[in-house]
């Protein structure tokens, strides 16, 4: 199975899971379901941009240069009428403009003194330092679209539309499965040949990064006690993450009970470095199982570059694009594989995205992520790969 060929197949069973609805304070984060339409006209009247005096520029064009302050208004004032020759009104940034002025001159640009405000410059135009209203969006007209991030800017305009309620894509229930023998708790003191559990924790904060809550559960090698623990598993999540206990092993019985519990096999091993015994099957009218080797940076990889995708396809995640990078120095690499190298991700001074090879002591060393950005995805085809050469990279 190729890399493109897993990421089809994962592709394939892209799941809507509906939609509900969030407080908008709650829904950073998550992905809008609907268009967020305005109720009115934004803004909502016209409002000076500027603290300084409304004036109609018609008396200034007539030669007006000094103007009588009729009364000073606050935004959230009702507009004060002053269409007098000679006339005008302080205002402050916000404030809604009556409809007989038309141009706000800012106090840089103006001396007041006993009432009167005289203007210190003639570049002054009609209709300078308004925002007229309607001219951001029309009442009814779509101010956010379905099917992206509800970002801090999509808050900001719901908030302003008075959408206190959105509706989001609902998100999966996932739990997130580790197991092997040899694996104790964070809070466990190991035996000198066991080591703590980091993969569980790992995957989980990589979903809480993209909105998703997940329980976690362990379990040992024993095939009944995975059984049992399966069965269950199957019944109450949508999606099942697991890591270890896939390989060729004498205790990988993974696949084989989840063959037992009608989880269906759609592909077991991929040609790539790392993560090549990768396992993707699903139930018939059930939950999805991603069951990635158990070496920490497989699984982080495997997360990334299939588990992502098909989170952000299930959810109609639109407008994404790929990101590349060019290699900083050679890299050689001789094994018939897809690998994914991991890399420092840098800007140079012409916005190139470069990539600096890390490669790390395999697929076991964890503590190498912590110096790298991504995983640059280099094809099976070639061994070879020069510096300046671009491929696609897969940021963390």
């Amino acid at each position: 199975m190729t890399v493109q060929q897993a990421e089809k197949i994962i592709q394939d069973e892209a799941r809507d899971y509906g939609v509900e609805e969030l407080a908008f304070d709650l829904a950073p984060g998550r992905v809008l379901a609907a268009d967020i339409r305005a109720d009115r006209d934004l803004p909502p009247y016209n409002r000076a941009t500027m603290d300084g005096i409304a004036i109609n520029f018609d008396y200034f064009e007539k030669g007006t240069r000094t103007f009588r302050v009729k009364a000073t208004q606050a935004a959230g004032d009702n507009p004060i009428y002053a269409f007098e020759d000679g006339e005008c009104i302080e205002i402050m940034t916000g404030a809604a403009l009556d409809e007989s002025v038309d141009t706000v001159i800012r106090y840089e640009d103006l001396e007041i003194k006993d009432g009167f405000a005289r203007v210190l410059t003639d570049s002054i135009t009609r209709g300078q330092s308004i925002h007229h209203r309607g001219k951001d969006r029309k009442q009814e007209e779509i101010v956010a679209h379905p099917f992206q991030y509800v970002t801090p800017a999509i808050i900001s305009i719901a908030a302003s539309v008075g959408a206190s309620v959105l509706p989001v894509m609902r998100l999966p229930r996932i739990l997130i499965i580790s197991s092997g023998d040899e694996l104790v708790d964070v809070f466990e003191n190991p035996l000198p040949f066991q080591v703590r559990r980091s993969n569980n924790y790992t995957v989980q904060a990589v979903l809480k990064l993209h909105g998703l809550q997940s329980s976690m559960l362990h379990i040992p090698d024993d095939p009944e006690i995975i059984q049992k623990e399966l069965e269950n598993c199957l019944e109450e999540n949508d999606v099942l993450l697991l890591s270890g206990g896939i390989s060729m092993g004498k205790f990988d019985f993974i696949p084989r009970v989840l063959e037992s519990l009608s989880v269906h096999t759609l592909f077991h091993r991929v040609s790539q470095r790392p993560g090549k015994p990768f396992w993707f099957g699903k139930k018939t009218n059930g939950p999805l199982v991603f069951a990635f080797p158990g070496n920490p940076v497989a699984t982080f990889m495997c997360l990334h570059r299939y588990f992502l995708p098909w989170l952000e396809s299930s959810l109609k995640i639109t407008g994404k694009k790929a990101l590349y990078a060019a290699l900083t120095k050679d890299f050689e690499f001789n094994p018939p594989l897809q690998y994914f190298l991991q890399v420092k991700l840098t800007v140079n001074s012409q916005g190139q995205m470069l990539a600096e090879p890390m490669e790390g002591n395999g697929s076991g060393d964890f503590a190498n992520l912590v110096d790298t950005d991504a995983f640059m995805e280099l094809p099976l085809e070639k061994n070879n790969f020069r510096k300046g050469e671009v491929f696609r990279v897969w940021p963390f």
